[in-house]
């Protein structure tokens, strides 16, 4: 059976509301998940095995923070300080912060923890997981997603 990634509604860091997977709709999509702040240089690393591979020319790639939900003011608290770490227009656009319940999230994606990040590579039209890992992408995996959206 087929597990679809959920409409999940954030905030990208240039402030566009966006939903994951709905508002990428033209290219297949590989979304990165991280739930704590020490994960960000393995996100990177991520990003960086993808482009290296010219993942970036055919697919969305985007990161997305999992942030517990809390109060409006500390959530653009919190946003103003990941904006001012990141100066690139583009990385502010592909970082896209979702602040809900973590737990039934990760359950939604059989996500069993967060000690590391979590890829999913997504079907364009039908929000289906084709692919997914843990940390960062190896070669192999990186194969396989060049194979599996070809074939789609």
């Amino acid at each position: 059976m087929a597990v679809i990634f959920p409409s999940t509604t954030g905030k990208n860091l240039n402030k566009k509301v966006t939903t994951v997977p709905d508002d990428f709709p033209d290219k297949n999509l590989i979304a990165i998940v991280a739930f704590q702040r020490w994960h960000q240089p393995i996100v990177n690393q991520c990003i960086d095995a993808l482009e290296q591979n010219n993942i970036d020319v055919t697919h969305h790639i985007i990161e997305i923070p999992v942030i517990q939900n809390f109060s409006k003011f500390r959530q653009m608290r919190l946003d103003g300080v990941m904006r001012a770490g990141i100066r690139d227009k583009a990385i502010r656009a592909r970082t896209i912060t979702v602040y809900l319940d973590k737990q039934a999230f990760r359950k939604s994606v059989d996500i069993p923890n967060e000690d590391s990040i979590h890829w999913f590579l997504i079907d364009r039209g039908s929000k289906e997981i084709l692919l997914r890992g843990i940390g960062v992408v190896s070669p192999s995996e990186v194969e396989q997603i060049v194979l599996l959206s070809q074939e789609k």
